[in-house]
């Protein structure tokens, strides 16, 4: 149970549709409590992991989109997170022309990507606007950008949105749910950088390795021994200064690479701008509408209200005057039935 049963309910929430995560997030903590068998340790045990089920945040719309391409459509982050990998050996290489041609694509990619996004999320119920589109786009370009970012919008499990400005690495502190996994994920791939551990918000351990007995010391220095005949692996760094040393890029090639991610970067950020100006003026007319809607409905309201106050005098005028036209209409009736009797008391008397 533990962990591994908390990242399987973790799963099947953060794969519901937005509307519906706390409610089933409430059953299925009540349902893992009422599991508990009695009052052992196994029953602890149910009931941490149950207050771990209702500690689980609901994301916001964005990584829940993004958690929903995870989900349904992986291929698309899949070859986005691949791009990404091209794009960065082009970064290490200096390959200013690779490196525009890569961006082209990813700018593509991404397009692409967010319109799938929006397709799987109205899928399940949620329209998606442009604020919310262009904030799925930054987190997927992050995802290009960083191994870290990149586990963790695969992960299903994101919480909020990412942003990556082709400098620093990726802040990733409270941005995925259960973050071991994560980390676990991003470790399979080598990349530099600061650790995506202390990124994520997880702790490693720095306790000492325990004094191992003799004899398994020996064994170790002989299976090193053995290693050392064999072709050993090395990390990137030391593979690279074994490698023969090539002639280091120039100054001017250095600023020609740099200028290229700083013009990709820049060309994103104005076609972010570009959109968010497009929806400001489009909010701005639909908000000129809406209050001229108000206005017309606020003067209906008052001249209605003006046409009710003089019904409702007019209802008081004539219930008025029905009460004395019915007390009139009661007196005249009396006044006919004495009338009558006279008449009738002088047609019986003899003449």
């Amino acid at each position: 149970m533990g962990e591994l049963e908390l990242a399987g309910i973790a799963a099947r929430l953060y794969a519901l549709p937005f509307d519906d995560f706390v409610a089933a997030r409430t059953a299925a903590a009540k349902e893992v409590a009422a599991a508990a068998p009695g009052k052992g340790p196994a029953a602890k045990e149910h009931r941490s992991l149950a207050a771990d089920v209702r500690s689980l945040p609901k994301p916001s719309v964005a990584a829940w989109t993004v958690n929903m391409l995870a989900a349904h459509q992986p291929e698309t982050l899949t070859e986005l997170i691949a791009l990404g990998r091209t794009m960065r050996a082009a970064q290490t290489a200096l390959d200013a022309a690779e490196l525009r041609r890569l961006a082209q694509q990813r700018r593509q990619l991404l397009a692409s990507a967010v319109r799938d996004a929006q397709t799987v999320a109205e899928q399940r119920g949620r329209k998606i606007s442009g604020a919310i589109a262009s904030e799925v786009e930054e987190t997927l370009r992050a995802a290009t950008a960083d191994e870290g970012a990149a586990a963790a919008a695969q992960s299903g499990r994101l919480l909020r949105g990412l942003s990556a400005d082709g400098v620093d690495v990726v802040e990733l502190a409270g941005a995925v749910a259960l973050p071991s996994a994560v980390v676990q994920a991003a470790a399979a791939t080598p990349m530099s950088g600061t650790p995506r551990s202390a990124a994520l918000g997880t702790q490693t351990s720095a306790k000492p390795p325990a004094q191992a007995p003799a004899a398994t010391k020996v064994a170790t220095k002989q299976q090193a021994a053995k290693q050392a005949t064999r072709e050993p692996t090395q990390p990137r760094l030391r593979a690279v200064r074994e490698a023969p040393r090539e002639a280091p890029p120039s100054v001017l090639e250095r600023a020609r690479a740099a200028f290229t991610e700083a013009e990709e970067f820049a060309r994103d950020a104005t076609e972010a701008a570009l959109r968010y100006e497009q929806e400001l003026e489009e909010t701005t007319a639909l908000a000129s509408e809406l209050a001229d809607a108000a206005r017309s409905l606020r003067k209906q309201l008052e001249q209605t209200e003006q046409d009710l106050k003089a019904a409702r005098k007019r209802q008081e005028l004539l219930t008025a005057q029905t009460q004395q036209a019915a007390r009139a209409a009661d007196r005249a009736g009396r006044k006919e039935d004495l009338a009558r009797e006279r008449l009738l008391r002088l047609g019986n008397t003899p003449g």
